[in-house]
């Protein structure tokens, strides 16, 4: 079975064609349990999200802050593995038939092996991965196997990211482009802003036509009807995992998680 490239594609260009940004989820496997967190990835899809990610558990996560590395310490203190990532994906793509990328730093890929990696991903419905630290220059290998499985592969810009690198990102990536809103760690704040959207500009500028999804920052629903207003996606992971922190036990956590996926929903369409 070749991977879901072409699901997410048409996933994407289905919310432009509803004159609307698609609302992309973010979680990570293993978190609290590999049963509860498949649990959560439907809820967050059935709530609302047009795509999720899967976030493969790192213990050194360079991009990620501290409410996305909470998750992940608990998800690696119970054991979490690459087939449980691997499972993940499948439940949750047979169970909604929604896109389902993995988002990963390249250190466990490389040790895995690129083609196992990939070949198991493709297997198992996933429509890609999101690598925030594979440098373009260094992907050659990656985007072979990617490509011949039917994988995207989603590179990261930020906006530090001068005119000449996001022209080398956006030609060899493939599904969409994520642009990093604010220099730095994820995380909710306050606003996402104007750095947000000059950098989606600057991206859209390359001539791509890829979609650009804006992430890092997002928690409510007027934030994603800000950003909606300017990007092709919504990005949200630290707002969802706060949610499943804060919660007093686990059924309360995936309804949380379900209920924030359909206000943001609301917030992608303008009905914030």
């Amino acid at each position: 079975m070749s991977g879901n490239i072409q699901l997410l594609t048409d996933t994407l260009a289905g919310a432009k064609a509803e004159g609307r940004s698609a609302l992309i989820a973010y979680l990570p496997a293993g978190f609290p349990t590999v049963d509860g967190g498949i649990e959560a990835i439907k809820a967050v899809l059935d709530g609302g999200a047009d795509v999720v990610e899967v976030g493969l558990p790192h213990s050194d996560p360079v991009l990620d802050g501290p409410v996305i590395q909470t998750a992940d310490d608990i998800a690696l203190r119970g054991g979490v593995k690459i087939a449980d990532v691997m499972r993940t994906v499948r439940e949750a793509y047979e169970a909604t038939g929604k896109p389902v990328l993995v988002m990963t730093y390249w250190n466990p890929i490389d040790r895995y092996g690129v083609e196992r990696f990939t070949a198991e991903l493709a297997e198992a419905g996933g429509a890609g991965c999101i690598l925030p630290d594979l440098p373009v220059q260094e992907s050659q290998l990656w985007r072979e196997h990617a490509e011949k499985h039917g994988l995207a592969t989603v590179f990261v810009v930020a906006p530090s990211s001068k005119d000449e690198r996001l022209a080398r990102i956006t030609a060899a990536g493939s599904g969409f482009v994520y642009a990093a809103s604010l220099m730095g760690v994820t995380g909710t704040r306050e606003s996402v802003g104007a750095q947000a959207q000059d950098l989606v500009e600057r991206t859209r500028a390359t001539g791509t036509e890829l979609p650009v999804c804006v992430g890092l920052g997002v928690s409510n629903a007027e934030q994603a009807a800000e950003v909606a207003g300017f990007a092709d996606g919504v990005i949200v992971g630290s707002a969802f995992v706060k949610r499943m922190l804060d919660a007093p036990d686990h059924p309360a956590g995936v309804e949380a998680v379900r209920t924030l996926a359909g206000e943001l929903a609301k917030g992608v369409r303008g009905q914030a």
